[in-house]
């Protein structure tokens, strides 16, 4: 019976330890990706300055962002719209709107909101920069802006949570406080 006891303890032990070793794993497997992806851009652009594409510098500035390197990342940003205006790349609004974040990241919400503008010229129904849009208005407690862009991105994509959500909340705190 004594063994019984303590091999079932054991298989919970190995069980517990297997359930925790899995999401440890992965996380591991997923951070090398980042990092190998990053130092290959790195150096890329680092030996080819001049050979570097606006795709790359995105690509490098989303990593940077993702580690919360926000002032590298502001940097690469701008390098990438750059490239993409010298490239003549139509599709720059994604770029801006990382340089938004960037900065917003930074709480810099003038710069943020200058970089959605300018995403949203590029890119009027670009949803992703309206909210962002909104949410910098927002931080600068400027709520009927944001209370208008939010009802904006609801116009052309109704089912959206994150519009909803704040919205309701704007108009809450608009008639609470008038």
């Amino acid at each position: 019976m004594d063994n019984t006891l303590a091999v079932v303890y054991l298989l919970i032990l190995v069980a517990l330890l297997s359930g925790a070793a899995f999401p440890i794993f992965r996380q591991i497997l997923r951070t090398r990706k980042i990092e190998s992806a990053l130092s290959r851009l790195q150096t890329k652009l680092t030996k080819d300055k001049a050979q570097g594409t606006a795709q790359e510098y995105y690509e490098l500035g989303g990593l940077y962002l993702d580690k919360k390197v926000y002032k590298q990342a502001s940097t690469l940003f701008q390098k990438a719209i750059k490239a993409a205006q010298e490239e003549g790349e139509e599709n720059i609004a994604p770029i801006y709107n990382g340089l938004g974040f960037a900065y917003f990241a930074q709480e810099q919400y003038d710069l943020a909101i200058r970089q959605y503008k300018e995403a949203l010229k590029h890119n009027p129904t670009y949803v992703t920069a309206l909210n962002n849009l909104a949410h910098a208005y927002e931080r600068k407690n400027l709520m009927a802006q944001a209370l208008q862009v939010y009802d904006q991105v609801l116009e052309s994509e109704p089912k959206n949570v994150t519009a909803k959500r704040r919205a309701e909340s704007l108009r809450k705190r608009l008639v609470t406080s008038a």
